[in-house]
């Protein structure tokens, strides 16, 4: 692989992200879908690579590979799995920690109805597969724990586990994981306007009381000229360092704080409980939850010794986003059709599942868990449920443009507790190697119970409130 081509994969990743943003301009049904230009652009490379357009050419055409060559391709397979590191490291860089109590009032209800519907997709899913898919389509029992990896965690956790599905001998997990994050984001979008517009006519939301509130500059996706505002800070002066290059590197220190610390437990685990029971779980465990550990270590030093405030939070934010658009769009381009196509019947069971547990999840458990405003605070939740963080965010902005309720903040402080374990974070990575090692049923049981307690404690507790 040359460096001419690496360079020609980055300038092909930009070309489909313009063209997935016009298209998102010019076509209504994505405007009114809400669809990143990411997802756009990976469906047309897809579409304009070797899983389509290269099909109806021999594999001696120049369209053989479709609009793409092999070397692009090549490094558009890498991506996803690098991008992740960058997109979880960055999570808590930036952001003031909240104090213990303010996180348990404000972010509490978050974390109870996302603790139950995050534990109960690893139920479902894994009830699918001992009940259905292993006895009928003889699929590995690892495949249970698809719908979180891929629902909750999204397009990053499911490329990020490429090399922890290939070591354990079902590398088509990747394909159907990347395949269920696309149905997830597509549906979580899908579904969550759909709910929208009922919460509007049923009156469930307390602030959106049209949907005509959302403008046609919005549905495009172009900010108005009265709301924009910088998109971030110069906390340094541009003579001595870049402030994009100082924030980059801030964010890849956090990267190789969390490569240590993985390595560090690899080789613990190989000297003590590995050893003893000749088993291996962190070996397996992929470097984008670790990555997000070591950015939180960082963020403590920083809360230290950052007199000067110099990490802006907004250009991390920034970082975060373009790594999490490269990592959408090439994951999308490079998934196989063909193996999602061989587990069809499979990948369809699970994707219904998974939809159906958390559309009855917000629907049964939100009203009951969240004591004021659940609508508003209780879609965030389903959004990132259905694929990533940013899907719940895009709902929520929906139903409180103006962040009058305390859906954002009570949101955000969820995400620092539930980040670090569920979502892409240890359990999810664990979860895998975890079934593959011990067996479904285990975690079936330790899955509903940790469901059930979230169930508990959000009706019983934050319900009461």
């Amino acid at each position: 692989m040359s460096p001419d081509q690496i360079g020609f994969a980055l300038i092909y990743i930009s070309i489909f992200l313009l063209l997935g943003k016009l298209i998102r301009i010019k076509i209504v049904l994505f405007q009114n879908l809400f669809l990143p230009s990411s997802i756009i652009g990976g469906f047309l490379a897809l579409i304009l690579g070797p899983q389509v357009l290269g099909k109806f050419f021999s594999g001696d055409d120049f369209l053989a590979n479709g609009v793409m060559t092999e070397g692009i391709l090549q490094v558009w397979e890498a991506l996803p799995g690098l991008m992740i590191n960058i997109v979880f490291a960055a999570l808590f860089l930036g952001a003031t920690t909240p104090t213990l109590k303010k996180i348990w009032n404000y972010g509490g209800p978050q974390l109870a109805f996302g603790w139950a519907i995050g534990w109960g997709q690893y139920v479902i899913g894994l009830l699918v597969v001992l009940l259905i898919l292993v006895p009928f389509y003889d699929i590995p029992p690892m495949a249970g724990a698809l719908i979180e990896v891929a629902f909750e965690g999204g397009h990053g956790t499911a490329a990020g586990m490429a090399g922890t599905f290939e070591e354990l001998g079902f590398p088509e997990a990747f394909d159907l994981a990347i395949g269920l994050a696309t149905v997830g984001i597509l549906s979580g979008v899908i579904f969550g306007i759909i709910l929208i517009n009922w919460g509007i006519r049923s009156g469930k939301t307390k602030l959106v009381k049209s949907a005509k509130e959302f403008s046609r500059l919005k549905k495009q996706g172009i900010m108005e000229f009265q709301n924009r505002e910088p998109a971030a800070s110069m906390t340094v002066r541009p003579e001595s360092i870049e402030p994009l290059s100082f924030h980059f590197a801030i964010v890849s220190l956090a990267v190789l704080i969390g490569y240590v610390l993985l390595q560090g437990l690899i080789w613990l685990e190989s000297v003590t409980w590995g050893a003893w029971t000749n088993s291996e779980v962190m070996t397996y465990v992929p470097l984008f939850p670790i990555a997000m550990i070591g950015g939180i270590l960082l963020q403590l030093i920083f809360d230290k010794t950052d007199r000067h405030e110099v990490v802006d939070r907004r250009m991390i934010a920034r970082i975060q986003g373009f790594a999490l658009d490269v990592l959408i769009l090439t994951a999308i381009a490079s998934v196989s059709i063909d193996v999602i196509g061989e587990y069809l019947v499979p990948f369809l069971v699970l994707a219904v599942a998974g939809i159906a547990w958390n559309i009855a999840g917000f629907l049964i458990l939100a009203p009951r868990i969240i004591p004021k405003y659940w609508f508003e605070r209780g879609i965030g939740d389903f959004g990132q449920s259905m694929g990533v963080t940013a899907t719940g965010l895009l709902l929520m902005r929906i139903t409180d443009p103006d962040n009058d309720s305390p859906a954002f903040e009570a949101f955000g402080y969820k995400q620092l507790v539930y980040e670090p374990l569920l979502g892409g974070g240890l359990v999810t990575a664990l979860s895998v190697p975890i079934v593959a090692q011990f067996g479904a049923v285990p975690m079936l049981v330790v899955s509903a119970i940790m469901s059930t307690i979230g169930v508990l404690t959000g009706i019983f507790y934050f319900g009461k409130k």
